[in-house]
């Protein structure tokens, strides 16, 4: 299925599915689009510890065997670059005879033997019963989407109100997320160089003495602090050219404030060196490192 948003994806999916006396079990930092869903569907949500599956085994130790449950999280947690444990979500997920979901938006494109998400990764595709998506990231356009059986498909057609009360995607949008479906398909030196950067930045940070994290993907943090301090490398960096996205409060902690920063495929060795020394010019400035 189609829908004009990753966000709305998300909550068609999770408010179409729960319904009344059912949960929807979320990591505590899945994307806010999850939480919106949970918080929005007739269900009960109830969140686990951060990649905690002790904490999320002892939550559904406690759920009644004849209701409903959707386990749901970010395959790629968007602001810190970490691979969800796919292989133990399975794993819980069939010992408990849940649902289990999974929010690809930063993974199709990049994880998977073919750039196929994160189950993919971890060669579990038959293993996971829903994959959310959005277009507005490795598809460079704007839209998302949820893919399942087609009895999950079908019952969603006529219970997501985010798909049956929201506007089609536009047909430039819909042919530029095919053609960049094939670009991935049909060109996989692209996603190989991708990784070649994402490589040499982390090295590069890291040697740098910047803290980025758990990173494992070309999502990036780098864990600035403050929120002042990290508006002022912020700005700092993009007068030298340099553009990130500076993560603060709600989405991050208050004291966990940073900069997002997004390897793709078309950057240069020369562009990414040049960042580094960017970087390292302004981290040094501001006794960063």
């Amino acid at each position: 299925m189609v829908f004009s948003t990753g966000y709305c994806a998300n909550l068609g999916l999770i408010t179409g599915l729960v319904a009344r006396n059912e949960k929807v079990y979320l990591d505590k930092l899945d994307h806010a689009s999850i939480v919106d869903g949970a918080q929005l569907s007739f269900g009960e949500a109830v969140r686990f510890r951060h990649t905690d599956l002790d904490d999320l085994e002892r939550k559904l130790e406690r759920h009644p065997h004849d209701q409903g449950a959707l386990i749901i999280v970010d395959g790629v947690y968007s602001m810190d670059g970490f691979i969800a444990d796919v292989p133990g979500l399975v794993r819980v997920a069939d010992k408990f005879g849940v649902v289990l979901a999974i929010d690809d938006a930063h993974s199709i494109g990049v994880l998977g033997p073919n750039g196929d998400g994160t189950a993919a990764h971890f060669g579990l595709k038959d293993e996971v019963d829903i994959v959310v998506g959005t277009f507005s990231k490795s598809f460079a356009s704007v839209g998302g989407f949820v893919a399942a059986s087609e009895q999950i498909i079908h019952y969603l057609r006529h219970h997501s109100r985010t798909f049956i009360f929201s506007a089609a995607l536009p047909p430039a949008s819909t042919a530029s997320v095919q053609a960049a479906l094939e670009v991935m398909q049909q060109e996989p030196e692209r996603r190989e160089h991708l990784w070649k950067n994402t490589k040499r930045w982390q090295a590069g940070l890291e040697d740098l003495g910047f803290d980025t994290g758990e990173t494992q993907t070309p999502v990036v943090p780098v864990i600035i602090g403050e929120l002042e301090d990290t508006f002022l490398f912020w700005r700092k960096l993009f007068d030298l050219g340099v553009f990130t996205n500076p993560v603060v409060p709600p989405a991050v902690p208050a004291s966990q404030c940073r900069l997002r920063t997004s390897l793709m495929a078309t950057h240069s060795f020369e562009q990414v060196d040049f960042c580094l020394e960017a970087i390292e010019r302004i981290g040094r400035e501001l006794g960063v490192i």
